[in-house]
């Protein structure tokens, strides 16, 4: 009897509690969703959408959110914030970004993917199911972290990844995603024209009422790259090496006050219009 396989991205998100992170977001993914000129009655999906950061502002909004993560256990979290709310307008799903089975064509006015559909395994199948769930004149709005940025994330992935095993064979690096060329080429091959794909920088602002190292400790505690960095690091004794990098990266990128963090990332925000 075959064994089934587990797919890496599932596995990556559900090991550690994102929710813990989102908790540091909240602001920012309400002062992103303020920019998206939501209505009610607007259909949208947001896409890797973790427990609601995104998706809550957006159903008070009085839009209609489906929101759809490939970890059960953000699914869950996000169900028990809507049900908190008291939002019969949003619900939550689990599935795959690259496999959107259970949607049907054309059926979303607005598609938003916070930092999620750039971790999907097969990025042309993501922009592809994207481009496929939103109707004619919708738009997709898209927030990537971007390769060799020098601010908090990009960083913590680089970091990371100098302490953790070569990937496997195929493995296409999520923050591509914030190069513009790439993008272009996803969505071009979905059906977008690039002149219907533009790009603007932005920031993302991580908050936390405790010290940078307490903001580490949660990284390294519930975040899955990060995790996962910090085990292949401990496996070869270089655990403390890690630690001190990216320990002196978050204080020396906080610019809160004594006993607060407060950092901001720089991300790629793209918006595709289909015609």
């Amino acid at each position: 009897m075959a064994i089934p396989v587990t797919n890496p991205n599932k596995a990556l998100w559900e090991q550690g509690d994102f929710t813990r992170i989102a908790a540091t977001m909240r602001e920012s993914g309400e002062a992103f969703v303020e920019t998206l000129g939501i209505r009610p009655g607007l259909a949208v999906l947001d896409l890797g959408c973790g427990d609601g950061t995104s998706a809550l502002p957006a159903a008070r909004r009085g839009a209609d959110v489906l929101g759809v993560d490939i970890a059960a256990n953000l699914v869950a979290a996000g169900r028990d914030r809507a049900r908190a709310a008291g939002l019969d307008n949003l619900r939550f799903e689990q599935g795959d970004a690259c496999d959107l089975k259970t949607l049907p064509d054309a059926d979303f006015d607005l598609v938003i993917s916070l930092f999620g559909a750039m971790f999907a395994a097969r990025p042309h199948d993501a922009a592809r199911e994207m481009v496929r769930v939103t109707r004619p004149g919708g738009r997709i709005v898209m927030a990537n972290w971007i390769p060799g940025d020098p601010t908090l994330v990009a960083q913590i992935l680089k970091i990371s990844a100098a302490y953790t095993p070569p990937p496997p064979e195929g493995f296409v690096s999520p923050i591509l995603w914030g190069q513009e060329e790439h993008v272009v080429d996803r969505f071009a091959a979905a059906g977008i024209a690039p002149a219907d794909i533009g790009f603007t920088r932005d920031e993302w602002v991580f908050r936390l009422n405790g010290t940078p190292a307490d903001l580490l400790d949660l990284f390294r505690t519930y975040y899955g790259p990060t995790m996962n960095a910090y085990a292949a690091a401990t496996k070869a004794g270089r655990d403390a090496a890690l630690h001190a990098e990216l320990l002196d990266l978050f204080e020396s990128q906080n610019r809160g006050g004594p006993g607060t963090t407060e950092i901001p990332a720089t991300f790629l925000r793209v918006t595709a219009a289909k015609r």
